[in-house]
């Protein structure tokens, strides 16, 4: 009698062992199903990217997910989304895959994601990926660049209205009206100029530096991913404490001038400078 009790309050015990450990394995899988739920919405939204740019005229040329030096970048690389070559200059563009509310400015460091958390200013985020296209083309023309930053049509707008706006060199749109805002962008463009900048042999030219330039190295692209998911948290904080100076006097910069500065690329070329040295920054030798 005494063997049978102790092997049924055995049995018993383990039973309840068995239940305390089973949450856990819950969990995982969870947490592996939240993952591949947002790395299907990832690649549906590329999908949808790539239907819409496919949707260019033929003498247009895209590439995706490219990925080239960049020495001012933390990783030594930036990671584009796509870049479409047009007769009229080059299109980069950052896509996001968020759902809500998206509010800020044109000059603001970070953006507002349904009123919850922030986001760095796509836009500042992709004035580095505009570098490092220039810096990677081999090309005596001008190099005319465009910044777009898509997102999904799961969010609102509520930024500045120049950032809607054709006639701008840098615009938001929703993934569902990419081709046509592109198409539009180009006819302002057609207006605004004499003649195309590009041919189609400088557009094929164009298209193979690039593709010559695309890092394809699994390990490499690896690499890159796991700095960016590293550094972020390193980098904001060194971001939010970073002092500006003016490129000229190196007088200390507030972070309103500092931003301002850093979101007319077309007109400070990435330098900061105060109020008395923004109006002739044009001619400042750099």
């Amino acid at each position: 009698m005494a063997g049978f009790l102790k092997k049924w309050f055995g049995k018993k015990e383990a039973e309840k062992k068995s239940s305390k450990q089973a949450p856990a394995k819950a969990d995982n899988r969870t947490s592996k199903a939240g993952h591949h739920k947002s790395q299907r919405k990832g690649e549906l939204g590329e999908f949808k990217i790539n239907i819409q740019l496919d949707q260019l005229p033929k003498d247009y040329k895209y590439l995706s997910d490219i990925m080239i030096e960049n020495p001012k970048s933390r990783t030594g690389w930036s990671q584009i989304d796509h870049i479409v070559i047009t007769p009229y200059g080059l299109i980069i563009m950052e896509t996001k895959n968020y759902a809500g509310e998206i509010k800020g400015g044109k000059q603001d460091k970070h953006w507002n994601v349904n009123n919850k958390f922030h986001m760095m200013n796509p836009f500042f985020q992709n004035y580095g990926h505009l570098e490092a296209v220039k810096s990677s083309l081999d090309i005596t023309k001008d190099k005319k660049l465009f910044s777009i930053v898509s997102f999904t049509r799961r969010c609102t707008f509520k930024v500045d209205p120049e950032l809607r706006d054709m006639k701008a060199d840098q615009f938001i749109v929703y993934d569902t009206e990419l081709s046509e805002c592109i198409h539009r962008k180009m006819n302002v463009e057609k207006l605004l100029n004499d003649a195309p900048l590009y041919n189609q042999e400088d557009i094929q030219d164009i298209y193979n530096q690039l593709k010559e330039a695309n890092i394809e190295d699994p390990a490499l692209r690896k690499e890159h991913a796991a700095l960016m998911k590293n550094g972020n948290k390193k980098t904001a904080e060194q971001d939010n404490t970073e002092k500006a100076f003016c490129y000229v006097c190196r007088k200390p910069l507030s972070e309103k001038v500092k931003a301002y500065c850093l979101a007319n690329p077309a007109k400070f070329a990435g330098k900061t400078y105060c109020y008395d040295h923004q109006k002739n920054a044009a001619k400042v030798e750099r």
